[in-house]
């Protein structure tokens, strides 16, 4: 699922998500950081809901696409996301899934340190190293290009400067056709436009966090700074961040809630011990 964010100042959030998850997931990321963040947040799915649309209004876009979790329907996914962030006019496109948490915040206080005109693709491979596609150059033979990739499920952000040149390859389907050249996911086809074609690098951050990782080795005291975090959603091996807080683990499995308590004590929902 995803979701993507705007701020007022012209960043805009998208998680993504898909109709299964509306109740589940979107539930627990709008009782938590997209409280604090709701205009600036879009969630793109790809089936309609007359709920979701009446708490969200022209802020749930649905994009139409194949609930399936194949590379075509993710890609056309993207490809919604990326045409309205352009139309959008934002400084910031932003993009996490429905098991994110965004730490508004840290989000912030990062992209403050560039500006939306510069060229900035930030965000965390998932592999240690870059990927290689095959790229057709001539009709008797093809030539490979490897490139780093953000991945999708701890989010990345692209500045305004940086996707309008991504436009002859993203908008308007070419995202999806571009995706069908390289034959990679989405998220890979982001990194593919930007380091391959246009040559400028990923900034690598280690503040964005997917359910890939690790999430216990998280050290607590360094929660509060991280951009994004995420959970496992299996219910064979519990991955989920080691943050103590008012709610147990049966109460409280993503730690979202806790997490959220911890960096807004003041909201009406987290227990009064935790706040000031």
């Amino acid at each position: 699922g995803r979701v993507d964010v705007a701020h007022s100042q012209g960043r805009g959030r998208a998680p993504s998500t898909t109709r299964k998850y509306h109740r589940t997931r979107l539930e627990l990321l709008f009782q938590t950081w997209i409280s604090s963040a709701q205009q600036q947040t879009f969630i793109f799915t790809d089936g309609e809901d007359k709920i979701l649309r009446e708490k969200t209004g022209n802020h749930m876009i649905n994009t139409n696409c194949s609930a399936a979790h194949t590379r075509q329907a993710l890609c056309c996914k993207m490809s919604v996301e990326y045409d309205k962030f352009i139309e959008s006019e934002k400084k910031w496109f932003c993009h996490v899934d429905d098991d994110n948490y965004v730490n508004i915040h840290s989000l912030i206080h990062l992209l403050s340190a560039y500006s939306h005109t510069q060229d900035i693709y930030i965000g965390r491979p998932s592999l240690d190293h870059p990927v290689e596609a095959a790229e057709r150059v001539k009709s008797d033979g093809s030539t490979s290009v490897k490139f780093w990739f953000a991945t999708g499920g701890a989010g990345f952000c692209i500045s305004r400067g940086l996707a309008l040149k991504m436009s002859p390859w993203a908008s308007l389907g070419n995202f999806i056709s571009t995706a069908e050249k390289i034959r990679l996911p989405d998220d890979c086809t982001i990194g593919y436009i930007i380091e391959a074609l246009l040559e400028v690098k990923m900034i690598h951050s280690d503040l964005f966090h997917s359910h890939l990782e690790n999430l216990k080795q998280i050290p607590p005291a360094t929660i509060p700074r991280q951009v994004t975090l995420s959970y496992g959603s299996s219910e064979v091996k519990r991955n989920a961040l080691n943050v103590r807080g008012p709610f147990s683990l049966d109460e409280d499995p993503s730690r979202f809630k806790s997490v959220h308590c911890l960096l807004y004590p003041a909201d009406a929902w987290c227990p009064a011990k935790d706040r000031d």
